[in-house]
């Protein structure tokens, strides 16, 4: 059993991340500044200390047994807490992260979030000194992710986003997980003037909305179910990879569909759209800023002013 431990060690468990990434050993190597003949020597005591088979010599590429699938599994995990127990040391020592990943959903307003993202900088500059000459240390390294609906959860609860803002409100939060509300999002209907609905007269029902094609934003999921909203059933849809090609989708009237109202307003100002009204509510999501690990007040700093 200590023969195993000593085996994995982060070295080790950072190695087969690498080899599982890169796809072989060759670029393996090239990307740790190795040789490849040192990896596979690795590998092989790495083999020998487990008693088990982590990759399947039979394929040219670097494919994993099903033993080296859940060593890579695990072994990511591992090495995220490790680097979080790392910062947490630095937190505790400064008062401060000296790495933050923010995950925000496509829906939030990317000029608003960026003058936050600069006012955070403003409040921790990198390497800066404080006004009376002392040292404030290193600076905190942010690190933005876009996701779409329920992968703005995913991100949080998989370790791989420390703050996730305009996560949609679902039921009560995960344990361990705090929530700042953050707001509701106004949704308008919108399609391209020579759309077919441009020119409805009065609200336009759902029996004969679902003749049209809709305009979907794929949810950026992996694992949770994936959210879907606003589609009728048996409406075509054409599925887009962000809300900017949901934009230009409407606006060559390829389709229709809800879009944030601060986005649609200058759009249809200007006649590149037109707002439909619908028979159904209006449509409104309720939005928050789920986070692991860190007190609300991280929150409170990156978007609030006051």
């Amino acid at each position: 059993m200590t023969d195993r431990r000593n085996a994995l060690t982060p070295e080790a468990l950072a190695m087969m991340d690498t080899i599982a990434r890169t796809g072989s050993f060759a670029a393996a190597a090239r990307e740790l500044g190795r040789v490849p003949s040192a990896l596979t020597y690795q590998v092989r005591q790495l083999e020998d200390a487990l008693d088990a088979l982590l990759f399947d010599r039979r394929s040219r590429q670097a494919r994993l047994t099903p033993a080296g699938e859940e060593l890579l599994e695990e072994g990511r995990r591992v090495l995220a807490e490790l680097d979080a127990v790392t910062n947490r040391v630095h937190r505790v020592a400064s008062g401060w992260e000296t790495r933050l990943t923010i995950a925000y959903d496509g829906v939030i307003s990317r000029p608003t979030l960026l003058d936050l993202v600069e006012a955070f900088y403003a409040l921790r500059p990198n390497g800066a000194e404080r006004p009376d000459g002392s040292d404030r240390g290193p600076g905190t390294r942010l690190r933005l992710r876009t996701e779409v609906l329920a992968g703005t959860w995913e991100a949080l609860l998989n370790g791989h986003a420390d703050v996730a803002i305009g996560a949609r409100v679902g039921s009560d939060p995960p344990p361990g997980v705090q929530v700042e509300p953050l707001g509701d999002i106004t949704f308008v209907f919108a399609v391209a003037p020579r759309h077919p609905l441009a020119s409805h007269k009065g609200p336009v029902t759902d029996q004969e909305l679902a003749i049209h094609r809709a305009v979907a934003v794929t949810d950026s999921a992996l694992r949770l179910s994936p959210i879907t909203v606003n589609l009728l059933p048996g409406q075509d849809v054409l599925t887009v990879p962000d809300l900017q090609a949901k934009v230009e989708v409407q606006l060559r009237g390829l389709g229709c569909g809800f879009l944030p109202e601060p986005l649609a307003r200058p759009l249809i100002a200007s006649g590149h759209l037109v707002a439909v009204r619908l028979q159904r509510p209006v449509t409104r999501a309720r939005n928050v800023a789920p986070l692991t690990r860190f007190n609300p007040l991280i929150v409170l700093a990156l978007f609030r002013s006051d």
